[in-house]
């Protein structure tokens, strides 16, 4: 109420004065304020506990789903999907996988040992896989050269002490039949447990076929005759060791349930008035993980900053553009799926777009907006790979700021949905003050990312409205076809 007194007083006194602007400072942050709490009222709903951490394949993804068509229409915006048979939602095809059950047998001579349970685990994303009767390698930590041919077919044997984040990807790439870690003990195996033991989604028709074992060091040297896992640690270390095959063959079963469901994409358009003349892009993702944190007070993940304020930055976005219209280039909304799992809303798109990718001017991604405060610096993630690059600069320059920190903001650049469109060769960026620096990111990454604390009352909405004011801009002028957007070919 006294704010309100505050800005009545101000305008009596600028009716006064003839050398008052119309567009005074006042004026200009009670329309902030208007779109921020325009904004807050979306999180709310969507971070709210009867959306249940909007999972995709769960009664929260569907209720996210239809709130967001319901915003879209109310908006005044078309369905975006150019299919009269699935208006608004554009269907992805998932399959949920959870572990079930495994055993790990190693036979050496006439010995079997099956490993205890509790020191060993093991996950593939296949209903079952068993693997028996193959050879195994033994490599070290993973860090020196292996030939291909060496690996492809069997069961690899590493250690994880000193292994590169990259190296496992790399021994997958030559197509074992598993790869078996070997952890220092039971603690670093529940570590492994906690990365695994969850469900996992993927796009139907993208199985990934690879088995990832761990297995407790004393678990693993009690298995081997006497000595013999030392003695292959002794050879490791030597400077010309590569890999050992082994006299030893080991058998690994892996069980997990599995079940298809299809869950969906939002794609709304605001038709542009010049047919032919391409597309802007303005995406977010709507998922989040659901129940992450079951038998605790405070089970669920409500992504109240990743991702409730991305998609309500670009619902206030779109109502702005459609009122300020109409523009030239058609203007889609994607609200993707299961970005969580993998960017796999945003890879369905790919696979079925509803305009040639080609046609897409640009593409603005929105994620996790409602850090930083008002009046920071901007994060580009993306700079220097698309031909946005002078426009964007040009546009934050004019808001009296600059852009952050590029090294922190490219270490997001495949962790977020533009990235597959980048790939498929389409200029896609992440532009936002909450990616400026560590300094901003960095408490919300270390407190509250994808954890229950994740929730409305710590929002900071600031720098989430900068994000809309320079998007606005961004979006008017590249809807446009008139004059020189400030895009080099």
């Amino acid at each position: 109420m006294m704010r309100l007194g505050r800005l009545l007083l101000t305008a009596l006194a600028c009716t006064a004065l003839a050398g008052c602007a119309a567009t005074s400072v006042p004026l200009a942050q009670a329309e902030r304020d208007a779109a921020a709490a325009r904004m807050m009222r979306d999180i709310e709903v969507l971070a709210s506990d009867e959306f249940g951490g909007r999972r995709p394949g769960t009664p929260g993804g569907e209720r996210t789903v239809s709130y967001l068509i319901s915003r879209m229409q109310a908006i005044g915006l078309e369905s975006g999907t150019n299919d009269p048979g699935s208006a608004w939602r554009a269907p992805v095809e998932l399959i949920s996988t959870q572990p079930l059950d495994h055993t790990i047998t190693v036979r050496t001579g006439r010995r079997t040992t099956t490993l205890p349970l509790r020191e060993s685990a093991a996950y593939s994303l296949n209903s079952r896989v068993l693997i028996d009767g193959v050879e195994v390698v033994f490599i070290g930590d993973g860090s020196r050269e292996v030939s291909a041919e060496k690996l492809t077919g069997r069961i690899v044997v590493m250690t994880q002490d000193g292994s590169e984040p990259g190296s496992r990807d790399a021994i997958f790439a030559a197509n074992p039949a598993a790869i078996i870690s070997v952890v220092a003990d039971e603690t670093a195996l529940d570590t492994e447990r906690a990365r695994f033991d969850r469900e996992r989604l993927l796009l139907t028709g993208s199985d990934d076929n690879r088995l990832n074992a761990f297995v407790t060091r004393d678990a693993f040297a009690n298995a081997l005759p006497i000595g013999e896992w030392d003695g292959l640690l002794t050879k490791a270390a030597a400077p010309e060791f590569s890999a050992e095959v082994m006299a030893t063959t080991i058998a690994i079963d892996v069980q997990s349930t599995r079940r298809k469901f299809t869950s969906a994409n939002v794609i709304g358009l605001i038709p542009g008035k010049v047919s032919g003349s391409g597309a802007v892009l303005l995406m977010a993702h709507w998922d989040h993980f659901g129940e992450c944190a079951p038998g605790t007070p405070d089970p669920i993940c409500n992504g109240a900053v990743d991702n409730a304020s991305g998609l309500a930055l670009m619902l206030e976005l779109a109502a702005r553009l459609k009122a300020n219209g109409p523009h030239d280039r058609d203007i889609y909304l994607l609200a993707t799926s299961a970005e969580e799992a993998g960017l796999l809303g945003a890879k369905a798109f790919i696979e079925s777009p509803p305009m040639p990718l080609e046609s897409i001017e640009a593409a603005f991604n929105f994620d996790s907006v409602a850090i930083a405060p008002a009046g920071g610096n901007f994060g580009f993630v993306g700079e220097g790979r698309t031909r946005l690059d002078a426009i964007v600069q040009e546009a934050v320059s004019k808001r009296g700021v600059a852009l952050g920190n590029r090294e922190f903001a490219e270490s997001f650049l495949q962790r977020h949905d533009g990235w597959v469109l980048m790939e498929a060769g389409v200029p896609a960026v992440l532009v936002s003050t909450a990616f400026a620096s560590e300094i901003v990111m960095g408490p919300y990454i270390a407190s509250r990312y994808h954890q229950p604390g994740d929730e409305v009352r710590a929002l900071e909405m600031g720098g989430a409205v900068d994000d809309l004011l320079l998007h606005e801009e961004l979006v008017t002028r590249l809807a446009s076809t008139s004059g020189d957007t400030g895009l080099s070919q």
